[in-house]
């Protein structure tokens, strides 16, 4: 196998990686909770800044001259960094989420969603000082890599399984949430916030627990982007992001985490790849611009003919100890209820 089919196969693993872990993530506050969070890109962009600087060090080398703008920096061992980005993203949650969740209800707030991407977004470009401004923040180390002394394709390999590694613990996560008794709080949060109110859920600190999650995971998605590719800067996490995530779930099957899973391989992985292989035509960026634009028709066919998605959410019966029952166990689905 040759160097650069080697490096494409670990790029378009890694590249997966980040993307089914994203959708996990959002998966759980749209389609667990019922959380249209058009944010999402933010706590992805928080993930990638703080794994970035809790492994730069600080902005100035030993003479003091700086080397690149951001407000603060620091060099923790592996795998400190991506613990701090995972938290990072949890703790960016309370803010977000007392201002949005709260008051307001769901259409009002992917409003405020969507208005908190543009204006964090427009913050990092007019404060380079901040996190690197437009240019974004380079340089960031492979994790391990001068500790292992592998070489650049034996590292990029060690990463690849590293990526994967996380996902697995992504998809414990997730399966443990869906498995769990809060899982049918969530729904119910979901389904009717009235009601589960009615019986005694406190619906915002839910739903928040819920966004902080979520937004952890998307954090992680953001630091494994970044800590490869070695760089991380505001071209990374347009809001538009958020659309080509959420399209995934909906493609995938919303409510179902197998779906989401094949939805994330087939939209942010299969998609975006099929692109690169366009004939360029008409003025620079048209054809960069058509990803959008078929991720949107994507969305809106499937919201009109199928709108349960390629892998539809199946039906949960619980058995009469309030256990989930394996669906192949139609035996005790007859005897317990739901």
């Amino acid at each position: 196998m040759s160097a650069d089919l080697s490096f494409y196969i670990v790029t378009l693993v890694v590249y997966a990686t980040v993307a089914v872990i994203g959708c996990w993530g959002l998966e759980l506050q749209y389609s667990d909770t019922g959380l249209l969070n058009l944010s999402y890109i933010v706590s992805v962009a928080v993930g990638g800044y703080t794994v970035a600087l809790l492994s730069l060090g600080p902005p100035e080398d030993k003479s003091g001259t700086v080397v690149q703008e951001y407000f603060w920096g620091t060099a923790l061992p592996f795998p400190l960094p991506f613990v701090g980005a995972v938290l990072a993203g949890m703790l960016i949650s309370l803010p977000i989420g007392l201002v949005a969740l709260r008051r307001l209800r769901s259409d009002y707030q992917a409003v405020a969603m969507l208005s908190i991407a543009l204006i964090a977004a427009a913050l990092v470009v007019a404060m380079p000082g901040m996190l690197g401004g437009g240019h974004g923040l380079y340089l960031i180390p492979a994790p391990l890599k001068s500790e292992l002394g592998l070489r650049s394709d034996e590292y990029s390999w060690f990463y690849a399984g590293f990526a994967l590694l996380l996902t697995a613990l992504a998809a414990w996560v997730v399966l443990r949430i869906s498995r769990a008794p809060v899982w049918r709080v969530l729904r119910a949060v979901r389904e009717n916030p009235e009601a589960a109110d009615a019986l005694g859920i406190n619906v915002t600190p839910v739903r928040l627990t819920a966004f902080a999650v979520g937004n952890g995971l998307g954090a992680l998605s953001g630091a494994i982007l970044a800590a490869f590719i070695g760089t991380y800067a505001p071209a990374d996490w347009s809001y538009q992001e958020t659309l080509i995530l959420m399209g995934a779930v909906i493609v995938g099957g919303a409510g179902n985490r197998f779906g989401v899973l094949m939805g994330a391989l087939l939209i942010p992985v299969g998609l975006t790849e099929a692109t690169r292989y366009l004939p360029q035509f008409g003025a620079p960026g048209t054809v960069d611009a058509l990803q959008y634009v078929v991720v949107g028709l994507v969305i809106i066919a499937f919201l009109w003919w199928r709108p349960q998605g390629v892998f539809p959410e199946r039906k949960r019966t619980f058995g009469v100890d309030g256990n989930p029952v394996p669906f192949w166990d139609r035996t005790q689905a007859k005897q317990g209820a739901l």
